[in-house]
């Protein structure tokens, strides 16, 4: 029955701490405080994770398997992100600016998934090419991931929180109109910004 009753409070404890974690930043929260929104003692805490640094870790691994369950080959894995809980978003959301190892983690193998999920895109004809995937899944992951980032300069325009789904999704949507439909009329600002570079973009 105790072992049932560690793997509840467990589960408790961690849920807590992605919840304050994601409000507050790794360095912002305490032991304690996990402790109080999660119903039990400091002890417990300690006695399940070890320490703090241990508890991050935990999360980590959570959010981690949470937009890994859904994988599959060929998917596009920043939608993952987006259909994860929000607690899930926003812990991520404020992992990638605290720098955690897990974010940093989540990050590169999006970027690799995104890279291999547009090459087959340009595979089946719906992906122009590009001379430089990596390039283009990094900032591709960039662009859609920059509403969570930019939470709450983003939520101030935009009317929501970033990592609520109405409000993560308008901002995705809107990144992939642009990527979709093209921005500008005609060719000006890439001859600028090929110039800085005195290399002429290849066409």
């Amino acid at each position: 029955m105790s072992s049932v009753f560690d793997l509840t409070s467990r589960a408790r404890i961690r849920d807590a701490a992605l919840a304050r974690f994601g409000a507050d930043g790794i360095a912002g929260t305490s032991v304690r405080a996990v402790a109080a929104d999660a119903g039990v003692s400091p002890g417990l805490v300690l006695h399940h994770f070890g320490s703090k640094d241990g508890l991050r870790q935990a999360c980590d691994d959570h959010v981690l398997d949470s937009i890994r369950s859904g994988s599959e080959e060929g998917t596009d894995a920043l939608a993952e992100v987006l259909q994860a809980a929000t607690p899930v978003r926003r812990y991520l959301a404020r992992a990638f600016l605290d720098g955690s190892n897990g974010a940093s983690e989540l990050f590169t193998e999006i970027v690799e998934r995104t890279e291999a999920w547009l090459a087959h895109g340009e595979q089946e004809g719906w992906v122009r090419p590009s001379d430089d995937s990596r390039a283009r899944a990094v900032v591709y992951v960039s662009w859609l991931l920059a509403p969570l980032v930019l939470g709450d300069h983003v939520g101030r325009l935009l009317g929501g929180d970033p990592a609520e789904t109405a409000t993560a999704v308008r901002g995705a949507r809107a990144g992939l109109e642009i990527l979709t439909n093209g921005l500008f009329a005609d060719d000006r600002w890439l001859s600028a910004y090929t110039s800085i570079n005195g290399e002429e973009w290849p066409r």
